[in-house]
């Protein structure tokens, strides 16, 4: 069986990540369709200022991302040989967070290519720890033509004004993220377990991929992690609650339909029945304009801090 290892110029040259967004320092490939990738996790890097402070646990869905990545490596040349379009992640199923990655674990993914053609490509991967299975991942590649939306958006009733429920100052005292890891900027309105909120989408952000072209679109891994927050939100808000932290457990299946661009204003629309309970399950939409974007559907568990 063949073995060739990745250099990291050429992860670089192949993944169009942001600058500190590359989640995979050395990668082997075994044969066809067995790929291992390796990150060492330090105290230092940027996202453990928001997630959470005082208590850093590398965000689940960051551990998504780089079976993404992994996987892009693999599977590229067949998805999109001549660079032209964009691979994305076009669905998630059965992504379950079992141990936590911190500061000095080395995690080590071992990913699957169980099916690939020129139209998408099917993985499973398991994320390891020195405990053992932090994570494991069921996801399919995609390929889709670029989007470019160069025109000025209009103001509309989900922009931020005096009748919306919660500011961010507000979501910071019921979430613990912080920045760069808070992806709610207000809560418009609140009915029942229904929860409508906003993320605004900027070009500065590192969630987004940007190929040599400029053009520039968010990765899906952090779709459902943006709709979790709301759900957060939402469960966090309620009096039981207060004090706690919602863990993200599970993404029991993700879709992903359309693509953000810098400019869009993402509208979440979350429901969440039964937050009063230990461990809860909700379903998070997002929408850019009146088009379905993503639709999550997600598991909770809600701990003392």
């Amino acid at each position: 069986m063949s073995e060739r290892f990745i250099s990291l110029q050429e992860m670089k040259e192949v993944l169009p990540c942001k600058k500190d967004f590359l989640l995979l320092d050395r990668v082997q490939m075994i044969g066809e369709n067995k790929i291992i990738g390796f990150k060492c996790v330090t105290v230092d890097e940027a996202f453990f200022m928001g997630h959470f402070a005082g208590h850093p646990i590398m965000p689940g869905v960051l551990q998504v991302e780089a079976v993404a990545q992994l996987a892009e490596l693999a599977v590229w040349k067949k998805l999109d040989p001549e660079r032209k379009n964009d691979i994305y992640i076009k669905e998630l199923r059965k992504v379950k967070f079992r141990h936590p990655n911190n500061p000095g674990d080395r995690i080590r993914i071992e990913a699957e290519i169980l099916s690939c053609d020129s139209e998408s490509a099917k993985i499973s991967a398991v994320v390891y720890n020195n405990s053992g299975a932090a994570s494991q991942v069921e996801m399919v590649l995609s390929v889709r033509a670029k989007e470019w939306d160069l025109t000025i958006p209009e103001y509309n009733q989900y922009d931020k004004s005096e009748s919306c429920q919660w500011d961010v100052t507000r979501i910071m005292g019921y979430i613990p993220h912080r920045y760069p890891f808070l992806f709610v900027d207000h809560v418009v309105k609140v009915e029942g377990s229904h929860l409508t909120g906003v993320k605004n989408a900027t070009n500065t952000e590192a969630i987004f991929r940007e190929y040599d072209d400029g053009y520039m679109v968010m990765t899906g891994s952090v779709h459902p992690e943006i709709v979790a927050q709301a759900g957060c939100i939402y469960m966090l808000s309620n009096e039981i609650n207060h004090g706690k932290i919602a863990y993200f457990m599970g993404i029991d299946h993700s879709e992903f339909f359309g693509a953000v661009h810098p400019g869009d204003q993402m509208r979440l629309e979350v429901d969440i029945p039964n937050c009063s309970k230990r461990f809860g399950k909700g379903e998070g939409c997002m929408y850019v304009n009146d088009k379905l974007i993503s639709k999550t559907n997600m598991t909770f568990a809600i701990v003392d801090p």
